[in-house]
């Protein structure tokens, strides 16, 4: 018998009326039989409708305890804990795999990479889709390296930049792998091996990946000499990726990328180096840091498949205050973003919507901010729609260590907020900006990552 946390969507008719869930009910764990049709039962002359083996369902969510190592996979359509699993490790970071069937589990100082199947997947059979549900699984596959840190999923492929370390005399790595290659233990992954360490980034597209170059400490134009200046283009030959340019736009003191469906950014000290294809092979151009940076640089980016402009994000050490930049790299500009509704806050998690027409920021404050793009004279920009408090506590007590999280659903328009102090996670519907329901918990949660069956095109 196991406590199970209800969820309970509510229909909140003004303004985010919070309810309380019924975690005290007991019953048994469902376990749900895999949903299949068989192949053989595929009349092909026969129309077929595609919809006819989809599966209808909000998801699952992984959430991972901010006081334990164990991670916990909950039915978003009514709430219940399918099952919870001890990880190997006690430090972990957990996002989605590239198609969204997995849990990823990372702990860097344990040179670690492993997987929670979340049970929910899709193949496509070409004239139809084929939806698949089972309980959620611990995954025996693991992907190996040295200090697994940064890792980004684009068009299906998930890259885990793999540091390297230099007291161990160990070089970093990237390793790429679809969902189809975790759920069948591929062995080898298409591989890129370095010969020095660095603390680096990789950006798959297709057969090619953009990844960092850390040339030798002689030529070096970074400041720490552990980040790399360059980005190579590097081509996939039976499994390893072979270098085929080197992008001739210096990047010091590369930190974070992101992009869209035609560029590719990297985080410079002097601003952002912007990539694209063009006649079979990579250029670049640099967009300058704007005068409000004041020294500071883009770390981090976010960008989205249908989105024009990337969201960079500049902030101090040691957690000062937060510039939010829109970066528009067709037109080889950034200006300021304004998000903060009234009160100061810092920004704790951010996020694009599953299509990419709007732009979440989560605020220390407990505020969701819902920014919306807008064209001005022609141009994309960003403007806060609306603010959302989803925390009726003090937010001053806050555990040490802990902070607000959320993940954004990838078949809908739902975005789940988790609260350390509350410790439930909410739903809120981002087209009325209201909270739709609760799933409470008996831990304080450190990270949630939504998995299921995405949109795709197909669906349209």
């Amino acid at each position: 018998m196991t406590n199970t946390h209800k969820f309970n969507l509510l229909a909140v008719a003004i303004g985010a009326i919070l309810l309380t869930g019924c975690g005290d009910a007991e019953t048994t764990l469902i376990e749900k039989d895999p949903i299949e049709v068989p192949e053989d039962d595929h009349d092909d002359d026969h129309d077929h409708d595609d919809d006819a083996y989809t599966i209808e369902s909000l998801g699952r969510l992984a959430v991972l305890s901010a006081e334990s190592n164990v991670a916990t996979v909950f039915d978003l359509d009514d709430g219940d804990q399918l099952d919870s699993f001890t990880l190997i490790h006690t430090s972990n970071t957990l996002t989605s795999s590239a198609d969204y069937r997995f849990a990823v589990i990372a702990s860097r100082a344990q040179d670690y990479v492993g997987f929670i199947d979340g049970g929910m997947w899709r193949e496509d059979h070409t004239a139809h889709l084929h939806d698949y549900e089972q309980s959620p699984v611990m995954s025996d596959f693991e992907v190996t390296g040295s200090r697994p840190t940064h890792i980004l999923s684009h068009g299906g492929q998930l890259a885990v930049f793999f540091d390297g370390d230099a007291d161990a005399g160990t070089p970093a790595s990237v390793k790429v792998a679809t969902d189809t290659q975790i759920s069948s233990e591929a062995d080898p992954l298409p591989t890129l091996d370095y010969t020095i360490n660095m603390h680096g980034v990789a950006e798959p597209r297709g057969e090619y990946l953009l990844a960092t170059v850390r040339r030798d400490d002689a030529e070096n134009t970074s400041v720490a000499k552990v980040l790399p200046d360059q980005v190579g283009v590097y081509h996939l030959h039976d499994d390893v990726y072979e270098q085929e340019q080197v992008l001739d736009v210096l990047c010091p003191d590369l930190h974070g990328a992101a992009q869209n469906e035609d560029y590719v950014v990297f985080g410079c000290t002097d601003g952002v180096l912007v990539a694209h294809e063009h006649d079979g092979e990579y250029e670049a151009e640099k967009i300058a840091n704007i005068e409000i940076l004041d020294g500071l640089r883009i770390g981090t980016l976010y960008g989205h498949e249908e989105s024009e402009t990337l969201i960079g994000v500049a902030s101090g050490h040691g957690g000062g205050e937060a510039i939010l930049l829109n970066v528009n790299p067709e037109q080889g500009t950034m200006q300021a973003l304004s998000w903060q509704p009234e009160s100061p806050a810092n920004p704790v998690s951010y996020a694009f919507s599953h299509e990419g027409d709007t732009f979440l920021i989560l605020d220390s404050q407990g505020f969701l901010n819902v920014l919306e793009a807008h064209e001005e004279d022609g141009n994309p920009h960003w403007e806060l729609r609306d603010s959302i408090d989803i925390s009726e506590q003090d937010v001053s007590t806050m555990p040490e260590g802990m902070s607000f999280s959320m993940t954004v659903a990838q078949n809908g328009d739902f975005v789940y907020v988790a609260d350390p102090i509350a410790q439930h996670i909410l739903q809120i519907d981002l087209e009325t900006l209201t909270i739709t329901g609760d799933i409470e918990l008996d831990f304080a949660p450190d990270n949630i990552s939504w998995l299921g069956i995405a949109e795709s095109d197909h669906d349209h």
